[in-house]
């Protein structure tokens, strides 16, 4: 059975419960900020974060966990990969560092780690090794208010629907993560408008590998045939400089034996 987590927008209140958590489970260090991050609270060794919105509104950012996800279709040897509980995971002893999966999320979710001496990519990995074993992930169970509960992705669907029904008015018709770009494994319940989390607005429902996949896994097959076009020009180069080397050596013999 898939499973999934469910944040209530209108339920957090910010305590940053769900971070420590994180890091403390995941034996995350402090962050070093750099200039080029982006400004959301993610990094190598922030998994999940939470963004503060106007109206005292404060929205979980983490890994979505795509039913069909466009990283694991990108990554040419098997370093990411969806599982069967619904968790897309990670293996760093595999990650060549070519960072496709990054240009390949929706979500802006990977995260490049610059302080490791062999480079590789970090996120959430919806603490996949704990919900294996039956437990819940570390930043569900830290939450004290219930904003971000985890279960099952079909009964926390119907969590959210009902809570959708039975308060009309206070959340928008809307389950983020059910259908777009084929679904997620996180979703969320809001009043406000969530688009901030992803970029594009409207994604659609068609999930990103079929159109990714193709595209991404021909880049070094363009690699290698832009690298035989600058052998081959570096190729001509070389040989017109030594052609060129040898009439002028021809030009002076024919110079000094005029001279004698």
């Amino acid at each position: 059975m898939s499973k999934g987590i469910l944040t209530d927008v209108t339920k957090c209140i910010g305590c940053l419960k769900c971070v420590s958590a994180c890091k403390e489970v995941n034996h995350l260090e402090m962050d070093v900020p750099r200039i080029w991050q982006k400004n959301d609270g993610l990094s190598a060794e922030n998994w999940t974060s939470v963004i503060q919105r106007t109206g005292n509104r404060y929205v979980r950012k983490q890994c979505r966990h795509c039913i069909e996800p466009a990283c694991a279709s990108v990554c040419l040897v098997g370093a990411l990969h969806k599982t069967s509980i619904g968790a897309v995971v990670y293996d760093s002893n595999k990650c060549l560092g070519c960072r496709y999966c990054m240009m390949a999320c929706p979500f802006g979710i990977p995260r490049y780690d610059w302080d490791k001496t062999v480079p590789h990519v970090e996120k959430c990995i919806l603490c996949y090794d704990r919900i294996k074993d039956g437990e819940q992930p570390a930043c569900t169970k830290a939450c004290p208010t219930g904003a971000t509960i985890f279960g099952d992705r079909s009964t926390l669907l119907a969590v959210a629907h009902k809570r959708i029904k039975d308060n009309p008015g206070k959340y928008i018709n809307k389950v983020w993560g059910e259908h777009e770009i084929g679904g997620t494994s996180v979703m969320y319940l809001s009043d406000i408008d969530l688009g901030f989390l992803q970029y594009q607005t409207n994604m659609g429902t068609k999930p990103l590998p079929a159109d990714t996949a193709p595209a991404m896994k021909s880049v070094p097959f363009a690699f290698v045939g832009m690298g035989g076009v600058m052998l081959g020009l570096n190729w001509i180069i070389r040989r017109r400089m030594e052609l060129s080397k040898e009439q002028s050596e021809e030009k002076s013999k024919k110079k000094e034996s005029a001279d004698e």
